[in-house]
């Protein structure tokens, strides 16, 4: 066994001991779902980063790079407007009024916000969570396959198993304290890979007096695009719709619940804006270092090495070739990290809308005789097996991590972030117009990314976003009550 399994395996054996840990930090619903409402602005910013930029940052979009080329700049540029704005317009803001409402959860807030009765808006969102991280979850699994047949040479549903047990350990164990450490280091790791790589690769190339331009264009031979074009080769309207299908990305932000709860869980809104800037100098080289990371592999290998070797697998080859054994053993475990650090977050997240948003408010809960962080653990167990079967089918069928994750951040990021921003920043907002929005954002994406011409047109995450929006605001207005 060389130096960069020995370390990988070593980093694994790091979260389960700190998943054993925090294990007696879990004492109420509080601690196990939101670390008892007490994380420090630095392990905040650095858990809601490691969180939201999944596998799908240091696999998928290099990935999308090697095969779309530079129009996926848009879709960096709107990472990180997304991050930026979600901090300055829904942070500060839910901290304080999920404390007011003493809410744990994202629908739980909704319910309490609008007073609901009904139970309408807990039980729809709890619905629409479980359904998208079910997709969300299975795609961090996916790249576990990925990660481990590069590194060990397993068989991807090998990789996948590994990867699922892994991660249902240490969440099990540790609930959201362990999450959040995890996430903090997994942060560290992530944003070495994404800064060093580039850098090294860079560096490499220009020994070998290798050129961008010369690169992208044979990608574009190969692949048959137009690589080197910022707008796909379109002008006019088609050129505004492929700015706008990479843009939106960042509207996603404002709406994922795994990453929303970093905002609930931290110590004081007087923490926010250190964590805010923590988080932005973290995402605004990461973000561009992922980019380059499939420019530079472009370059390095030629792009008919990519004919016959998945795109998504450049970042760990890379790695291989450019870096030292011990520096390559940590950046790979890095890329492991980054699917991990968003697949506990999902798994906690979705285990939470069960038991909070269906069983404990539910007529169920009457028949539920578990405390509430074993009933926790027994939905995390299901969650993620269910989870596990989608990743196992997506390997055997050939699905990309890109298009897995993008349905679900549509989704996602439709049926709560209008929700959330207009009922953190509209007065005039109401419950009818809440249910409206959720139920727009969750059946839009459903059916536009369904139908392959409409998201030949434009992307259900810019489409989705905007329907519930006017869903919300018109519903409120021409349905006014006194929620």
């Amino acid at each position: 066994m060389g130096t960069i399994e020995i370390i990988f395996l070593f980093y694994l054996f790091i979260l389960i001991v700190i998943g054993l840990g925090a294990f007696n930090h879990n004492k109420t619903k509080e601690d196990y779902l939101l670390a008892g409402r007490n994380l420090g602005p630095w392990v905040t910013a650095f858990s809601e980063r490691a969180s939201g930029e999944s596998a799908w940052l240091l696999l998928a979009l290099p990935g999308a790079v090697i095969t779309t080329g530079l129009s996926i700049s848009w879709s960096v540029l709107g990472i990180i407007l997304g991050i930026i704005f979600s901090w300055y317009l829904i942070a500060e803001r839910l901290r304080s009024e999920t404390e007011k409402y003493n809410a744990l959860t994202i629908p739980d807030y909704l319910h309490k916000r609008f007073n609901d009765t009904s139970n309408t808006i807990r039980t729809f969102s709890a619905v629409i969570i479980t359904f998208f991280f079910l997709f969300y979850v299975s795609a961090q699994f996916h790249a576990s396959g990925k990660i481990l047949h590069s590194l060990f040479n397993l068989d991807p549903l090998t990789g996948i198993s590994l990867g699922a047990f892994v991660i249902l350990t240490y969440t099990l164990i540790g609930g959201f304290t362990a999450v959040a450490w995890t996430d903090f280091i997994q942060g560290l790791l992530m944003i070495g890979t994404l800064v060093i790589l580039p850098l090294a690769g860079f560096i490499e190339l220009s020994e070998a007096e290798i050129t961008i331009e010369k690169g992208l264009e044979l990608s574009e031979k190969v692949f048959q695009n137009n690589n080197s074009s910022f707008f796909k080769g379109n002008t006019g309207f088609p050129a505004l719709i492929t700015v706008l299908t990479g843009l939106s990305w960042g509207l996603g932000y404002l709406g994922q619940p795994h990453l929303l709860i970093r905002y609930m869980a931290i110590r004081s809104t007087n923490d926010i804006p250190k964590a805010r800037i923590i988080a932005i100098a973290w995402a605004i080289p990461a973000v561009i270092g992922a980019f380059f990371v499939g420019i530079i592999s472009i370059l390095y290998f030629g792009p008919t090495f990519f004919e016959t070797i998945d795109p998504e697998q450049a970042m760990p080859i890379l790695t291989e070739h450019l870096l030292p054994p011990f520096l390559a053993g940590l950046f790979i475990s890095g890329a492991v990290a980054a699917m991990m650090s968003t697949a506990d977050s999902q798994l906690l997240v979705t285990a939470s809308a069960i038991t909070e948003d269906f069983f404990y408010n539910n007529k169920v809960k009457s028949r539920i005789k578990l405390n509430a962080v074993n009933l926790n653990r027994i939905v995390i167990v299901i969650i993620g097996l269910i989870a596990y079967s989608i990743a196992i089918f997506s390997e055997i069928k050939g699905n990309n991590i890109f298009s897995i994750v993008s349905y679900a951040w549509s989704g996602l990021g439709s049926a709560f972030g209008p929700a959330l921003v207009l009922s953190l920043w509209w007065k005039k907002t109401t419950r009818k117009g809440i249910i409206a929005g959720i139920l727009t954002g969750f059946f839009s994406t459903i059916i536009w990314s369904n139908i392959s011409f409409l998201n030949v047109i434009i992307t259900e995450r810019l489409v989705s976003f905007i329907l519930a929006l006017l869903a919300i605001v018109i519903i409120s207005i021409f349905y006014h009550d006194k929620t």
